[in-house]
């Protein structure tokens, strides 16, 4: 008979998921708003990215994410599909610092965090919204992943019970 009552496990899935799924917040937001932003005008651009303020808050709840991914990955070693994809949400969490490091802070670095326009202002432009833009397609990935992962892991223990 299948179980049904949650355990830690779940919890942990659980919060997994909800914590890549609240990186989808600032990283949709940028994705969605790229278009119109694109085709502002530098001095308007400049005012809009004000809205940025405190927005360096979201690294905890990355860090949460990239924690509770790997804490599930760990937790379902043994169990190959839940251990692949929950390893694969984790590897796409590190993918979207990979892509913040190298492509979006150094633009953040060279507009002193958009309050001084960049010397190359529209190349500065472009780095920045494409790289936000390309992290919010892997954090949707990750998110699939480790919701995959979660249903995995429930599947594989329902499967390892034994029948009455």
């Amino acid at each position: 008979m299948p179980r049904t009552a949650p355990t830690v496990s779940d919890a942990l899935s659980l919060l997994a998921i909800v914590a890549v799924g609240l990186c989808l917040v600032p990283a949709g937001a940028h994705l969605f708003e790229l278009p119109n932003k694109m085709g502002l005008p530098q001095a308007q651009y400049m005012t809009v990215q004000r809205i940025y303020a405190g927005w360096a808050l979201f690294g905890i709840v990355i860090l949460a994410a990239i924690v509770l991914t790997a804490t599930h990955a760990v937790l379902t070693w043994g169990r190959p599909r839940a251990f692949a994809l929950s390893l694969a949400a984790l590897v796409l969490l590190l993918a979207s610092q990979a892509v913040f490091w190298l492509f979006t802070y150094p633009m953040n670095v060279a507009s002193n965090n958009w309050t001084v326009t960049p010397e190359h202002f529209e190349a500065a432009r472009q780095q920045w919204e494409y790289s936000h833009a390309a992290n919010a397609v892997i954090t949707f990935a990750a998110f699939v992943a480790i919701t995959l992962a979660a249903l995995a892991a429930r599947t594989d223990d329902n499967q390892a019970l034994p029948s009455t």
